[in-house]
């Protein structure tokens, strides 16, 4: 080799060194880049009253992205509230996660009230659409029953309990602890503009690329996330959480309150139906379990009992339909008042409680009724029809026994005083083929 080859190659391998640097920083942006907008985020929205199904299905969505190795899970939230059991679980799912949990209230016109506060302020990151709003946390609200007819003692301790979780919900994220407790005892509610300025939440986004944009570079603990351009995978409820979400609603309760009552009334009226008995069991034991969830005014529940007693004693009382009258009024009123202590998405609507007044009066007027009626008809067919009929002796009948013609057949009978033959005898009794009998005068 020539030694002008040999200066050329050792002047080519420096040219290599000096820009290798800026090569190797470029490929590592490149993988930078690659890896961020490979980044994958979980969303699942939750429409509605807060349950027992919402809370499994926030449960299952945040194993879902752990498992994943998701950026972040993000719940888009738009509730008037629920029941305050399920708004708890759903705060211990939010401290279990091992993924960063961010709820955005949205869309515009959305709100995150009652429960919604709760679980919004629980959050590693919390945010609102423009022109929504979150509050109005008030115990009556969050389904615990605790209402006017309640002892101060009894609604001043739900409420102080709820101020003291929901101070410490705000005071663990950093949040207004102090409006956080205004909303508990006051029900205090803000928009989301108002809540950004006051530290309520963290963030508003006009949609979701927007909030993804503000979320990026954030630190949430071991977390940084890197969510711009992000992949967004919704995580949706499966089969059985949609069942229950159906199931776990005060019409579905209703509707299985009167199953039970047309059932079990209907077999007590028409004694060996079996199927409408075995149905209203069914029915009644639904409602039993489902009462320990739903929020029960127990006044309520007792005027529907007596709409039911007023509806059976019309029958036998000849009140011309004056009971029959108060036990639709006592109805009506029973099912206005049955939820009416409960959030307003776990509220019975009047086109639910107007149906169902109309069939269960039908109902009790017009099978329970006749059931009860025809019961109280003299018997028709069977041995039981002879007894009290008179009848003259075919041959002269004493202890010892003797000959009636009756309904077209020859019977037996007997009489503890002496009758002749074709003197008038009364049926006393039927024992086998033998008749009991005693002598008409006249």
């Amino acid at each position: 080799m020539h030694r002008s080859e040999g200066l050329v190659i050792i002047a080519a391998g420096r040219q290599k060194m000096k820009y290798g640097p800026l090569i190797l920083a470029g490929v590592w942006l490149l993988v930078s880049h690659a890896g961020a907008t490979a980044a994958n985020v979980g969303l699942i929205r939750v429409h509605g009253a807060i349950g027992p199904a919402t809370a499994t299905y926030i449960a299952r969505a945040i194993d879902v992205a752990a498992d994943r190795k998701d950026a972040c899970l993000l719940l888009q939230l738009n509730t008037p509230g629920g029941l305050v059991s399920s708004t708890e679980d759903i705060v211990q799912s939010f401290y279990a996660s091992r993924v960063p949990i961010v709820v955005y209230v949205a869309p515009s016109g959305a709100s995150a009230t009652s429960a919604g506060t709760f679980i919004t302020l629980a959050a590693d990151v919390a945010a609102m659409a423009p022109n929504t709003r979150i509050g109005a946390a008030h115990p009556v609200a969050l389904g615990l029953g605790v209402g006017e007819s309640t002892n101060d003692v009894m609604r001043a301790k739900a409420q102080n309990d709820l101020a003291s979780f929901v101070r410490n919900i705000a005071e663990k994220h950093g949040r207004n602890a102090e409006w956080a407790e205004t909303a508990v005892r006051e029900s205090a509610s803000i928009t989301s503009e108002k809540a950004l300025e006051l530290n309520v939440i963290d963030l508003v986004a006009k949609d979701v690329p927007d909030l993804l944009e503000q979320l990026d570079g954030r630190t949430l603990g071991e977390h940084h996330l890197q969510t711009a351009g992000a992949t967004v995978s919704e995580i949706s409820m499966v089969m059985r959480e949609k069942v229950f979400q159906r199931l776990w609603r005060p019409e579905v309760m209703f509707i299985l309150m009167l199953i039970a009552i047309y059932g079990i009334i209907g077999e007590l009226s028409n004694p060996g139906a079996i199927f409408p008995g075995v149905v209203g069991a069914i029915a009644l034991v639904l409602v039993l379990y489902m009462s320990a969830i739903l929020p029960i005014n127990i006044a309520g529940l007792a005027l529907i009992g007596l709409a039911i007693a007023l509806f059976i004693a019309d029958v036998f009382a000849p009140t011309h339909g004056v009971l029959t009258a108060g036990g639709i009024a006592s109805f009506f009123l029973g099912a206005l008042m049955l939820f009416n202590k409960a959030e307003p998405g776990f509220r019975l609507s009047l086109t639910f409680i107007v149906p169902g007044v109309v069939l269960t009066t039908a109902f009790f007027v017009f099978v329970v009724g006749a059931g009860l009626r025809a019961q109280l008809l003299p018997v028709q067919v069977g041995r039981e029809t002879l007894l009290g009929q008179v009848v003259p002796a075919v041959t002269p009948i004493d202890a010892q026994g003797g000959k009636v013609f009756i309904e077209g057949e020859y019977w037996n009978a007997v009489s503890e005083t002496p009758v002749a033959a074709g003197q008038p005898v009364e049926i006393l009794a039927v024992r086998g083929l033998t008749l009991t009998v005693k002598p008409k005068p006249g």
